[in-house]
């Protein structure tokens, strides 16, 4: 009864193929195409999680720079303002007067009263 089992599950097609090839074959076929198909996915995640640690690394890189950027400008203001408050306060200069001697293109009366401003209540954080 087993050889009668294994030969109808080995028949031959009118061709001569063992159908037991053909299924074999396919299923091969099947576990090749699937394993292409997992390696294929495997790249792209790693493709995907190498491009998030340079995005990552780019943003740290742009908010150090900005951060650095933001320390370089308060100083550089509360620089100013020390300077435009020794000009109105000890000079007695007005603030017009200050802007004129400033140079008008460089200076607004607008500016330099917020930069005096800075002089009495320096900001105490990055501002973000």
């Amino acid at each position: 009864m087993t050889a009668g089992v294994i030969s109808s599950r080995f028949r031959r097609d009118k061709d001569g193929v063992d159908e037991g090839d053909v299924m074999m074959s396919q299923q091969s076929v099947r576990q090749a195409a699937r394993r292409s198909a997992l390696d294929a996915r495997a790249i792209r995640r790693k493709e995907r999680a190498d491009r998030e640690r340079r995005l990552e690394a780019l943003a740290v890189a742009v908010l150090t720079a900005l951060g650095e950027r933001d320390a370089l400008v308060r100083d550089a203001e509360g620089r100013a303002a020390e300077a435009l408050q020794t000009m109105t306060d000890d000079e007695g200069l007005s603030v017009r007067e200050a802007v004129e001697w400033c140079g008008s293109g460089a200076l607004t009366v607008r500016e330099v009263t917020r930069l005096r401003q800075l002089a009495h209540h320096p900001p105490s954080g990055s501002g973000r």
